[in-house]
Parts: C-alpha cells; sequence; structure tokens
C-alpha cells in the first residue's frame, strides 16, 4: 500500500478526529524528513519554521542552562508533534531539540499552516486546541526540570 502524505498526516494521533478536509488541507503543507542520530532538529532563538510529526525514533527537548550546559526536559518519540513555537509570534524555537536516534517526521511547514488558519478558523480553532495540550505538557516538564536545578 501507498503512504501518501494525506494518509501519514491522518494517522497521526494529533489529527485523531480532525475533518477530512482539514487533514487534506494540512496535508498539502507536510514533507518527509530524516534526522541521523545527535541531529539538531531545531535550535532556540532561530526561526520555528516547522512542526514536525514524529513517525519513529526519540527526540530530546533541551533547554541551555549558564552552568550545565543543555538540560533535558522532556522526551519525545512515535506519535508526538515536536514544536509549538511556529504558532506563537514572533516565531522562534524556545528550546532546542536534538534526535537521540534515527528520527522520520512529517515536517508541517509553519507559514503554510499559519496561512490555512487565517483562511479556515475553524482549522485555526483545532490546532490552538491541539496545541495547547502540548505547551501546557513542555511548561511542567521544564518546570520540574528547574525545581530539580535548585534542589
Amino acid at each position: 500500500m501507498v503512504e501518501t502524505l494525506e494518509r501519514l498526516v491522518h494517522q497521526h494521533p494529533f489529527f485523531q478526529d480532525m475533518e477530512d478536509q482539514h487533514v487534506e488541507l494540512i496535508s498539502g503543507c507536510a514533507r518527509n524528513v530524516h534526522f541521523d542520530t545527535g541531529q539538531i532538529i531545531l535550535r532556540e532563538g532561530e526561526d520555528a519554521s516547522d512542526v514536525f510529526l514524529i513517525r519513529e525514533g526519540l527526540v530530546a527537548i533541551e533547554l541551555p542552562t549558564p552552568t550545565r550546559g543543555h538540560i533535558r526536559v522532556q522526551t519525545v518519540g512515535e506519535g508526538d508533534v515536536l514544536g509549538w513555537s511556529w504558532l506563537v509570534p514572533p516565531y522562534r524555537w524556545r528550546f532546542t531539540a536534538r534526535a537521540c536516534r534515527s528520527t522520520r517526521a512529517l515536517a508541517l511547514d509553519a507559514q503554510c499552516l499559519r496561512t490555512k488558519c487565517e483562511q479556515d478558523h475553524d482549522l485555526g480553532y483545532q490546532f490552538v486546541k491541539r496545541f495547547t495540550s502540548i505547551v501546557t505538557d513542555r511548561l511542567d516538564a521544564t518546570r520540574l526540570q528547574l525545581m530539580e536545578l535548585i534542589v
């Protein structure tokens, strides 16, 4: 069976229960990507140009510290989403992410998604609802890491 981008987007857990018309719109922003072990996927402060749907592999989300280098805040893997900074101006990454092992993902072009969300407010609302839980999880994980640094 041929795996089209639309099928891959539709199969990702993040888009479960999303209307077919919205999945079709999102798929127009997608491309397949691969990252080797140790490769930086996104770097804090750089343009948040994509959001990644992890299909296979493992990615460490890291936060730089002045005294301990980068600390791992969270690890994401198959079925997870990497990157929410594309959704919030000024569209700069707030963390660094590094592939812990060979990782395959779908990259969704951020500008393409923002344009489609502006044109279809129902789609935009779906993204905001779904990304709110991701942002909350990342902030909770960061808070726990910071508390460990203090103790």
